[in-house]
């Protein structure tokens, strides 16, 4: 049993090297958002594709199904909306994977993870927040080419 998950353990390190060539062949700075690893990033931009077919960062957050549902009917409005989870099951859990690291480690999302968790949001719907936040970055970094300038989001 030691064998073989030393065999797989060689065989995912082999992998992500072949990953890693892969994503550094492209012009991209994922990897230069906080919480994001070379491994997310190549994976982020595999499920994304050519950024320009989103005309803005709302339909990269749709696409990922991160957006809220809306519940109405009549004249009812539901204020306890969920997640669509319409989209790429994909990279969705990329970026929350993402989103997760940066709640937690020293980033300025970090900041509005505490935001949101002070406002008395439960910590998946904050992580939520985080994650939609994390998208809109990852669509201006895709779309200007630029690596991440860290900005405040609170």
């Amino acid at each position: 049993l030691i064998d073989r998950m030393n065999f797989l353990d060689k065989q995912i390190e082999a992998l992500d090297i072949e990953i890693m060539k892969y994503y550094e062949q492209f012009d991209c700075y994922l990897h230069t958002i906080p919480g994001i690893g070379i491994i997310g990033a190549a994976t982020i931009l595999a499920e994304i594709g050519d950024i320009s077919r989103f005309k803005n960062s709302s339909a990269l957050v749709a696409f990922a199904g991160i957006d809220p549902t809306v519940r109405q009917s009549g004249e009812f409005n539901s204020t306890h909306n969920h997640m669509s989870k319409r989209g790429s099951p994909y990279l969705r859990h990329a970026i929350f994977l993402a989103a997760t690291t940066c709640s937690f480690h020293n980033s300025p999302l970090n900041a509005y993870y505490k935001k949101k968790r002070d406002q008395g949001k439960h910590h998946l719907t904050a992580t939520g927040a985080v994650a939609r936040k994390l998208t809109t970055v990852i669509y201006a970094v895709l779309r200007d080419s630029k690596p991440y300038e860290p900005k405040k989001f609170c």
